[in-house]
């Protein structure tokens, strides 16, 4: 079974090779035990800035430190009306923020959150920044882009790549410039073992494709995958901020045979922990409990005070308070009915906007093998430093794993050579340079 704890995640930003500083921004603020997880789950954002004299860095700041405090606040609501209000909240914080000063007129940010919870994971989103699922060698975009390109595509129900002479770019949805805004929320998307959650801003999903996105994601630990897919994009000139979170569930059972070979079950829900105390105490009647015990008190006390007893007068205060008390719950109770947004019981439809195979094959392998060659020749042509011996012992492994015919392993191995070179070059490089070593493109 999986647990609230079952899951491995990182993330990641860099500036890029074009720009002077990074507007981009991330949070990850994970359940620290079972009661948080049932009560408000696993939260993650990453949120892309704009705006002159770097206002984008203070709009993408505060949407990440906000909205997932604000959702906390509001989790009891459920995750659609506390997402909501967290994201239409602190719209309001930095639009109000870009009216105070002229200097941070026009400031806006992306922002796209996942939540994972006992029953699937959720989507909050206003922007192109992007959301996608790794899942049986298959890589699906749960996000809607809010740029131009993606709202005509959708009215002429064509592909963005179909479209010509649109500039992919102009963003038409996003926190900050307009007082009120429209979020996506969507959800839930069931859980099993192994599946990978990419959140990314436009500088990785514009340079890196979608199927190397999924390949790497799926193959590599989240924290060597963020580096890797960061180092690609910049590779490829990295003409924007760059921003990589990533997020795996890693649930697994696992019995032994008598012969010792290890069987491995996976299972396909989350184990809901025990319901906190907490929220078991949250729905008791309290308003009923206590006006029901003032009314007690106070016949007690009129008894006490009939038969002339000692003790009337306490008796009597504290009949007063448990139906003060009670009174104020009822108050609470009502104010709190009215305020909360009831979510649907039906079925929500569950969006995937757009999905590419990311599979393991001998070609993309192939493709990684001719890129390290690349690398290795512009790093003696520059004479640059790098660690070429370990970049080829990685390389060795990879060959080794491909002649067995395990092509994860191999790709996995050439992926970490390559990110050996990578990473040596880009602390050397200049800011104009690039490099393409795509694997997924077609050679010339």
């Amino acid at each position: 079974m999986i647990g609230f704890d079952d899951i491995e995640y990182a993330s990641l930003t860099d500036v890029g090779v074009r720009r002077s500083h990074n507007q981009d921004s991330h949070a990850t603020l994970p359940a620290s035990d079972a009661e948080q997880y049932l009560a408000r789950g696993h939260v993650f954002l990453v949120a892309d800035g704009m705006g002159a004299h770097a206002v984008g860095e203070l709009a993408s700041k505060l949407a990440a430190d906000s909205i997932p405090h604000i959702y906390s606040k509001h989790a009891q609501e459920g995750p659609v009306a506390a997402l909501r209000k967290a994201f239409v909240e602190a719209n309001q914080n930095i639009h109000n923020r870009g009216q105070a000063n002229r200097e941070f007129e026009g400031m806006g940010t992306t922002a796209t959150a996942i939540l994972l919870r006992p029953e699937g994971a959720w989507v909050g989103h206003v922007g192109d920044s992007r959301a996608y699922r790794i899942r049986d060698g298959k890589i699906e975009q749960l996000s809607f882009d809010h740029s131009l390109i993606w709202e005509l595509a959708r009215r002429q129900r064509k592909a963005p790549e179909e479209l010509q002479g649109i500039p992919p770019n102009v963003i038409v949805r996003s926190l900050g410039p307009d007082a009120t805004v429209q979020v996506d929320v969507e959800g839930p998307h069931p859980l099993q073992p192994g599946d990978t959650f990419l959140l990314c801003s436009d500088g990785l999903s514009g340079p890196v494709s979608d199927r190397e996105l999924g390949a790497v994601a799926a193959t590599l630990p989240p924290d060597e995958a963020c580096r890797f897919l960061i180092q690609l994009a910049n590779m490829q000139g990295g003409p924007d901020n760059i921003t990589c979170l990533i997020v795996r569930v890693i649930g697994k059972q696992t019995t032994v045979n008598s012969d010792g070979s290890i069987i491995v079950k996976t299972s396909s829900f989350f184990e809901l922990p025990p319901e906190p105390m907490s929220e078991r105490l949250r729905r008791w009647p309290w308003a009923i409990i206590l006006l029901s015990l003032g009314i007690v008190l106070a016949a007690v006390a009129i008894w006490i005070t009939a038969s002339q007893l000692p003790g009337a007068l306490a008796t009597f205060l504290l009949a007063g308070l448990s139906l003060l008390a009670g009174v104020v719950a009822l108050m609470v109770q009502q104010h709190r009915e009215s305020q909360e947004e009831v979510e649907p019981l039906e079925d929500r439809p569950l969006q995937v906007y757009r999905q590419t195979p990311c599979t393991i094959d001998a070609a993309m392998i192939q493709r990684l093998d001719e890129a390290l060659g690349i690398l290795q020749q512009r790093i003696r042509d520059n004479r640059w430093s790098a660690d070429e011996r370990l970049s080829q012992h990685y390389h060795d492994i990879g060959n080794q794993a491909q002649a067995q015919g395990d092509l994860h392993e191999a790709f996995r191995a050439h992926c970490r050579a390559l990110l050996v070179l990578m990473e040596a070059i880009h602390r050397q490089q200049g800011k104009a340079e690039s490099f393409k070593p795509m694997w997924d493109r077609p050679p010339p």
